[in-house]
């Protein structure tokens, strides 16, 4: 181990200041896992944050076009050794650029076995000409 931080000293000292922080993103995934669908005035975001005891322990924050988490991944390993490391656990932030402005007052979340489920209204500004909308019938069962 300390070899590789020999290794890795030597390579900032020659290339300058933080080679390997330009290689972050492809050597490592984003963390948590975000899949986000598009609708026409709907953001639908399915993230990945397993351990997670509960919801308190991740903060949503939505700015603008901006949405950023930041929590808190604990994996209980009962005091055993770990011979294997792939799910990430420890403190997070990740800040997503959203494709459209979105509405801080109508965000929705939820959380259920380790998928963290949001979903986000694009923001509709005063100044937009007035549209029709459909209403959709839903009859009687």
């Amino acid at each position: 181990m300390n070899q590789f931080k020999d290794w890795k000293t030597n390579l900032d000292r020659f290339f300058g200041q933080d080679f390997w922080g330009d290689f972050d993103g492809m050597m490592k995934p984003a963390v948590p896992a975000i899949n986000m669908y598009q609708y026409d005035n709907e953001l639908l975001c399915f993230v990945n944050i397993p351990g997670m005891n509960h919801p308190k322990n991740v903060d949503v924050l939505v700015d603008h076009s901006t949405l950023t988490l930041s929590g808190k991944i604990e994996i209980n390993n009962r005091g055993g050794h770990q011979i294997k490391s792939e799910i990430a656990d420890g403190s997070f932030e990740r800040s997503i650029d959203l494709p459209f402005p979105v509405r801080h007052d109508k965000v929705e979340a939820t959380y259920k076995h380790g998928l963290l489920v949001i979903q986000l209204h694009r923001y509709i500004s005063d100044s937009t000409k007035q549209r029709p909308i459909t209403i959709r019938h839903l009859e009687d069962e």
